[in-house]
């Protein structure tokens, strides 16, 4: 049998169901990453010089960027060997390790993608289960 992972990801953490040969595991990966700061117009108002204020938001977003291509390098090196990837989850997280994988050459093993709310790991299992149970017959 292939090896078929079920991913719940969002930007704080990653939820691996792996499926092989009848056995299965769960491996959990947190980011480190805090909520995103989103300022209001009345902060931006405060603050005199917008031009500083740019160069500190397009910091912040590249080095929010960095953090998740190391993070999804982290996801992808404990999932590269599967056969299938299913990957759900709440944000936009799912959306960017698609294409993550896609621009690394592997759109072949990405089974499905799908919106999810917040779940427990057990539940997490559940939908995985039941999702390569349906993929297989």
């Amino acid at each position: 049998m292939q090896k078929q992972v079920g991913l719940w990801i969002d930007h704080r953490k990653a939820v691996m169901i792996t499926l092989t040969d009848g056995t299965e595991s769960t491996r959990e990966v947190i980011s480190g990453l805090e909520k995103r700061t989103r300022f209001s117009d009345n902060t931006r108002a405060k603050i005199p010089d917008k031009k500083i204020m740019s160069m500190n938001e397009d910091t912040r977003d590249r080095q929010f960027d960095n953090h998740l291509e190391v993070f999804y390098s982290q996801v992808l090196s404990l999932i590269k060997d599967a056969a299938a990837i299913w990957i759900i989850g709440p944000g936009e997280a799912k959306d960017e390790f698609e294409k993550f994988l896609k621009n690394r050459n592997l759109s072949a093993c990405i089974a499905g993608i799908e919106p999810a709310d917040k779940l427990t790991n057990n539940q997490i299992a559940s939908k995985v289960r039941d999702y390569f149970k349906v993929k297989k017959s």
